[in-house]
């Protein structure tokens, strides 16, 4: 399978809101977001996060997204909004979004660490973050949508522990 990474663009928002299927798996990428998610809320996001990243197919649908936010100049960002097609899940493309947003924070910004955060019950998020060197620092309480309670597991990773 072939995809490529660039910057999104407003044209891509509908693709993006597209590859959230469900309530709950909005709450899985981003947690404030209101289902199901809009083109408005996008444009919001791009005004408070950098590097909004799309991967994209041969035919340039959008297969995934992610940027940074939180960012901290010379200090940290946090890898966000990480969603993969389902189509293209368990085929590398997770690990391939992840490796470029972090040599965007390493190596364009320079940043020490890079932080991310991801809902305990997301097993393939946290087996591909702990591969990477990320590791747990802190877990908060959060409500899911139905009110349950979840937590959400806060990792880290220092550039010198990054092996890419």
């Amino acid at each position: 399978m072939m995809w490529k990474f660039r910057e999104a663009v407003e044209n891509d928002y509908a693709g993006i809101c597209r590859l959230i299927e469900s309530e709950d798996e909005l709450f899985m990428v981003y947690p404030n977001g209101g289902y199901p998610l809009t083109i408005d809320q996008l444009r919001k996001l791009s005004q408070i996060r950098k590097e909004l990243t799309v991967a994209v197919d041969e035919e340039g649908g959008v297969i995934g997204f992610a940027n940074l936010y939180n960012f901290e100049r010379g200090k940290t960002a946090f890898i966000g909004n990480v969603v993969i097609k389902p189509d293209y899940r368990g085929k590398g493309l997770g690990k391939t979004i992840i490796s470029h947003m972090l040599e965007k924070a390493f190596g364009h910004y320079d940043l020490p660490e890079v932080q991310i955060s991801v809902f305990s019950e997301n097993t393939p998020a946290l087996i591909l973050y702990s591969g990477f060197g990320f590791i747990p620092y802190e877990i908060e309480e959060r409500r899911d949508p139905k009110g349950r309670r979840v937590a959400l597991v806060h990792m880290k990773l220092e550039r010198h522990r990054y092996q890419g």
